[in-house]
């Protein structure tokens, strides 16, 4: 079976949307934390995910020093299509190690933020992965539905810790050649290479 990884923010649509790809791809989840900003309830709620999607093997990311990065030298309404194309450009790294060739993604159309079809073709304008959003076009109603069967939404719900560093107007539009501008003020190898190299690793 070919490998993909999987992006688990620990909110609603990520599990879904794994749950929806797991009998196609051996599947690699990767969840960004912001700790020490946060405590360590999110990380176990994502462990929690993890175990109920029996899934083998899953990177847990140190990225609060990156994601401040973005905040103090980017602009702040771009925050949340700057970081998906940072946690983008480190699913690509995690790939290449791991040998895998697609990316899966909870991103969903009903969303606001980076998630309209603006912004998702700017985040994956250079992404060498191929992507699978499996709940891309489902209503937040069936998507909630598919949860509660499978068990994750007890898990996910509640807000979600992402969206902290995050602006209360997002951008809804990009051009991809602005927000690489801002991208270009950033030192990113060495701060994906800093944050990965602190990763955890658990196999089950």
């Amino acid at each position: 079976m070919e490998r993909g990884i999987a992006l688990l923010s620990g909110g609603i649509d990520s599990p879904v949307a794994i749950h929806l790809m797991k009998n196609r791809l051996d599947i690699i989840a990767v969840h960004f934390h912001q700790k020490p900003l946060t405590d360590e309830k999110e990380v176990d709620k994502v462990k929690e995910l993890v175990k109920l999607l029996e899934i083998n093997k899953v990177y847990l990311v140190p990225f609060v020093g990156v994601l401040k990065a973005l905040t103090e030298k980017c602009n702040h309404k771009d925050y949340f299509i700057l970081s998906k194309i940072v946690m983008f450009k480190a699913a690509e790294l995690i790939a290449k190690k791991e040998k895998a060739k697609y990316l899966i993604t909870g991103e969903n159309l009903a969303q606001v933020s980076s998630q309209t079809l603006s912004n998702l073709s700017t985040i994956t304008k250079n992404l060498s992965l191929e992507i699978f959003r499996p709940v891309l076009t489902y209503d937040k109603e069936e998507i909630i539905k598919v949860a509660k069967e499978i068990g994750t939404y007890e898990i996910s719900k509640g807000p979600e810790i992402c969206c902290l560093l995050g602006p209360k107007h997002p951008a809804t539009k990009s051009e991809f050649e602005e927000i690489k501008k801002e991208l270009d003020q950033l030192d990113l190898t060495i701060l994906l290479e800093e944050s990965l190299n602190k990763a955890e690793v658990i196999r089950s």
